[in-house]
């Protein structure tokens, strides 16, 4: 695991972050196609890592994750301190899919059409998960897409595997890989 300095607007302006490359490094012509999850708290489970990483180090091309710090302070500060550090680990050029429960509900196959075309565009997916008090509206505004899995809430770590299972997924679905069979 590596870390790098985020400037997040918050604590002494600058936080470190870490960061999980998982997966084939990416050559210099898919660089432009790499996706990140930017997710607010630290995965320290040892089975859900495990879960994660099974489908992270399947995934072409690379996959990177920052974790952000969870905000402290009264639900509003925490969601604007995380929206602050979510916008800073966005490149300005990104596409930004945030995860949130008013966002679209797809099945799987619509996921992968998708998916494709935003990989043929050539920016950067940016994934993002909030925290516990959800996504600050400035994420909303920022955000190029909003994904929703489902009605249900799920627990933020949880959303992160069925996140990257579901990019996996879509992945052998426009491979035509035998992986997904509904």
């Amino acid at each position: 695991m590596k870390s790098c300095v985020i400037n997040t607007g918050y604590q002494s302006d600058t936080h470190r972050a870490n960061v999980c490359d998982v997966g084939k490094k990416a050559n210099s012509k898919d660089q432009t196609k790499n996706m990140r999850l930017i997710a607010v708290g630290r995965m320290k489970d040892q089975a859900e890592k495990a879960l994660m990483g099974r489908y992270m180090k399947r995934l072409r091309p690379a996959f990177e994750i920052i974790e952000l710090p969870d905000g402290r302070g009264t639900p509003v500060e925490i969601k604007r301190k995380e929206a602050r550090a979510i916008l800073a680990a966005c490149p300005s050029h990104a596409y930004v899919i945030a995860l949130d429960e008013s966002g679209a509900h797809w099945h799987s196959v619509a996921l992968a059409q998708t998916l494709q075309k935003w990989q043929e565009h050539g920016r950067l997916l940016c994934f993002v998960i909030g925290g516990a008090e959800g996504l600050d509206a400035s994420i909303r505004q920022r955000a190029d897409y909003c994904l929703s899995l489902g009605l249900l809430t799920w627990p933020h770590m949880l959303v992160r595997i069925m996140l990257v299972e579901q990019l996996y997924r879509a992945q052998t679905i426009i491979a035509g890989h035998p992986y997904h069979r509904a």
